[in-house]
């Protein structure tokens, strides 16, 4: 399969136009300065929080473990500065509520763990050395779900996979982080791509990027070679997501409460295959990543690589801080992204942007009764009917939400930019969701 630029494509379902808002695409990453203190949560992943290794104190040099992986579905967490341990605390997390956190005063040094070193044999390694590598640098997906990489490339003997698709669709609004890393850095997208099919031991490579991207798509097509198709798809949110992905490269749909597994595709995105390129070549956890810093409310909206643990407060103000009208601050998209009530908060290993809206992109609206116009149905990219899910949520009335597939919902937001009677239908889904869960726990004792 060679590398190409017009190979066929599928439309998903549903989904929506809302403006791109991309400021940043044409400005270059920075690097952040070393912040003098970083606050390093234990929990970054979707699974088990890991486990300290280190007590108030200690002396760590930069990359070096100081949480190992809870269990099989969590990652070990590393030091993302040198320096000293000044505490173990709960401390104000991006999700909304307190988290134990390793908390490092640095030395400004950036003295670096001895064991973070160049690897030689790095092609010569076989899938389950790769897996390996990837686990103990603790890298998970970078898109923005942080599911702990080693685990979706460990998939059980019954569901073998024939596809890996890299993610490098970006379609939320406003964020750029994705699409200037696979302008600077296209072989190391490349490059950890091809290590991430060695650990699944599959051959059929596909890189996605969105139309509106198409310099990133010439850029990734020199290092692509014979072995990895680079495929321009669609520009329509929520393009990105990972059943969407899958339906437009390989026309398969995976199926209610299913994985992509269960069609023989694992998904990547560009920012983890990169992250795996830097662990397998140079030894290298992941510690940094590129953030985009934008929106209406910063001064100076730029992309930025930042050390994982830098407060907001100290993003924001290398962004030339925020302007007097600022309203609110979120983590990520204005789609799917969370708002926050600290900016004390970390940058942790999901956080792909920081968008600061003002008055006026930010206003509040009074949600009205529904109109019945089917308008959340028609764009939902997963073909579940919204306005009965909420309702349901809104009286309660969780079984019958689960019976309209409410834990299909991917949050994409879809359904609350179209309705015009401004239900917050995402927050009700989410809301049933988490109740639901709560209900199985209880019941499991």
């Amino acid at each position: 399969m060679g590398s190409r630029t017009g190979s066929k494509t599928f439309r998903f379902q549903g989904g929506v136009h809302p403006p791109e808002e991309k400021l940043t695409a044409q400005l270059p990453t920075e690097t952040m300065p070393l912040p003098e203190t970083v606050y390093i949560p234990l929990s970054q992943h979707i699974g088990a929080p890991a486990v300290p290794v280190v007590e108030k104190g200690d002396t760590v040099l930069a990359g070096a473990v100081i949480a190992e992986a809870g269990g099989f579905v969590s990652t070990p967490v590393h030091a993302s500065i040198s320096g000293t341990v000044t505490d173990i605390v709960e401390y104000p997390h991006p999700v909304g509520r307190l988290m134990p956190t390793v908390v490092i005063e640095g030395d400004g040094t950036d003295r670096w763990d001895d064991r973070v070193v160049p690897r030689p044999d790095s092609d010569s390694l076989s899938g389950e050395e790769i897996r390996e590598i990837i686990k103990d640098a603790g890298i998970v997906g970078l898109g923005g779900a942080a599911f702990p990489t080693h685990v979706k490339l460990s998939p059980p003997p019954d569901k073998p996979i024939d596809t890996l698709i890299i993610n490098g669709a970006e379609c939320e609004p406003y964020l750029t982080a994705d699409h200037r890393l696979m302008l600077e850095s296209p072989e190391k997208v490349i490059g950890g791509a091809r290590f991430l099919a060695r650990a699944l031991d599959v051959t059929r490579i596909l890189v996605g990027v969105e139309r509106n991207k198409m310099d990133a798509v010439r850029a990734l097509a020199s290092p692509a070679g014979s072995d990895v198709a680079v495929i321009p798809f669609q520009v329509r949110y929520p393009q990105g997501a990972e059943k969407q992905l899958i339906k437009a490269s390989v026309n398969r749909v995976v199926p209610a409460g299913g994985l992509p597994m269960d069609v023989g595709v694992v998904v990547q995105n560009v920012g983890t295959a990169a992250a795996v390129y830097d662990a397998v070549t140079e030894g290298t956890p992941l510690i940094s990543r590129i953030v985009t810093v934008t929106g209406p409310g910063i001064k100076t909206p730029k992309n930025i690589r930042v050390r994982i643990g830098t407060p907001l407060s100290e993003v924001i103000a290398f962004c030339g801080g925020i302007v007097p009208e600022v309203r609110k601050v979120i983590l990520g998209g204005p789609m799917m992204g969370n708002a926050q009530f600290d900016l004390s908060v970390p940058v942790i290993k999901g956080t792909s942007g920081v968008l600061l809206l003002t008055e006026s992109a930010a206003e509040i609206v009074t949600p009205g009764p529904c109109l019945r116009c089917g308008n959340c149905v028609r764009v939902c990219p997963m073909g579940l009917t919204p306005l009965m899910f909420a309702r349901y949520a809104e009286l309660g009335m969780f079984d019958e939400a689960a019976e309209f597939n409410v834990a299909d919902c991917i949050e994409c937001g879809c359904c609350a930019y179209e309705c015009p009677a401004h239900i917050p239908l995402v927050q009700y889904a989410k809301y049933a969701k988490a109740e639901i869960q709560n209900r199985k726990r209880k019941a499991a004792g």
